[in-house]
């Protein structure tokens, strides 16, 4: 028997853990690279039309979001030129 007995046990539960820990990441890895490749595939298998219909949501998202961005530069411009920030959402400078 060892003289300490319980430095076994702690090296034997490091060595439990750190393999559980490997295996658990490396098969996480596994299904998420199996998952891209399944959604690469179906990607590829989509009809002309449904593309089309796909780009023109993502279009209209990125419309909406530039006309966002647009009044936003709009109202910083006119408070930078004197106006209060209810005027400046309401389109008007102050005199």
């Amino acid at each position: 028997m060892s003289k300490h007995p319980n430095a076994r046990i702690f090296v034997l539960t490091a060595s439990v853990a750190a393999i559980t820990a490997t295996g658990a990441w490396y098969g996480a890895g596994v299904k998420t690279k199996q998952e891209i490749r399944k959604e690469n595939k179906v990607r590829g298998e989509v009809s002309p039309t449904q593309k089309l219909f796909q780009l023109e949501q993502a279009r209209g998202a990125l419309v909406a979001k530039r006309i966002g961005l647009e009044r936003k530069i709009m109202e910083l411009e006119a408070r930078q030129g004197g106006a209060s920030s209810a005027e400046a959402s309401a389109g008007r400078e102050r005199r």
